[in-house]
């Protein structure tokens, strides 16, 4: 076995996870997928079957289980906040040993929970640019003409993360290392949240969006950018509207496709974590706390 193959478990193989499942394997890393018993028998006969523009259309072999039985060198995490806790049974801290765990996940709270679960020092926070699908088991479609990675961790040594990094790069995924947690999860929550927010309230895609409901677009992006500064974080409200224009006039937010499709929603990892943070900081968020309270007595 060559030096620099990793052995990679990717708990969720989904539009993210899949993806990046594919991708590892293809450049020759070993790649072990863990889901539920159907699908983990899919993958390891079938493979994960990907259709993407950027990185081609190609199947790449992976194997597949229902729970980590053996060390690897990391761990991807790419279930939806609200699967996480059942999901995280397929992953045993003695089974993960010294592996790194890199959780791919929208918000910023989830750290602290896997780190009261798992050595605090092996939890490597990922932010990822990217759209991408599940369309079946085993089946990905990559949309985006990006796929970008941001690897964090707070105390995990320097030259994990930089060997994870660097296999990542080479499979496809753009990847860096950035030095400061807190800034990297806020600079993702501070665009993701009121664009995921408004386009979930609304049922409308973010052209529609931005200009039916611009007065509240920005006042959301101008409260988070406050939270976030509050947070450690960045707050440039200015670049984030001009990210959404940028954006193609049909553009979805992920939740807003879960709320099509009657998915569980990421209402409190998004929303509900950032009115935790306004209020661990005293930050007023009238338009947010709003926004917030509507879709949950929607019912989502």
């Amino acid at each position: 076995m060559a030096n620099d193959e990793l052995t990679v478990a990717v708990l969720g193989p989904g539009g993210i996870g899949g993806l990046l499942a594919a991708l590892l394997s293809r450049a020759g890393h070993r790649v072990i997928c863990l889901a539920g018993e159907d699908t983990a028998k899919t993958l390891s006969t079938a493979g994960i079957q990907v259709s993407s523009g950027l990185f081609g259309d190609f199947t790449a072999p992976v194997e597949a289980d229902t729970e980590l039985r053996e060390p690897v060198d990391a761990c991807l995490i790419a279930v939806k906040h609200t699967a996480l806790d059942a999901a995280l049974d397929r992953v045993p801290p003695a089974a993960l040993g010294d592996a790194l765990l890199v959780p791919f996940l929208n918000g910023v709270d989830h750290p602290a929970t896997l780190r009261a679960r798992y050595r605090p020092d092996r939890v490597a926070p990922a932010v990822i640019r990217a759209e991408s699908t599940r369309v079946a088991a085993g089946r990905i479609e990559h949309g985006s003409p990006f796929a970008e990675i941001d690897l964090t961790g707070t105390d995990v040594p320097q030259d994990r993360l930089d060997t994870l990094a660097a296999a990542l790069h080479a499979a496809g995924p753009t990847t860096r290392v950035l030095p400061d947690e807190t800034a990297t999860l806020w600079a993702k929550m501070s665009f993701l949240a009121p664009f995921a927010l408004l386009t979930t309230r609304y049922g409308l895609p973010l052209g529609d969006v931005r200009t039916s409901h611009r007065e509240e677009l920005t006042a959301l992006v101008e409260e988070t950018a406050a939270v976030s500064k509050a947070s450690g974080g960045p707050a440039d409200p200015a670049q984030s509207l001009a990210r959404y224009d940028a954006f193609p006039a049909r553009t979805k937010s992920s939740m807003q496709r879960d709320a099509e499709a009657g998915r569980a929603l990421e209402i409190d990892a998004i929303g509900g974590a950032l009115l935790r943070a306004a209020t661990r900081h005293g930050v007023p968020v009238p338009v947010t706390a709003r926004v917030v309270r509507e879709l949950r007595d929607a019912g989502h």
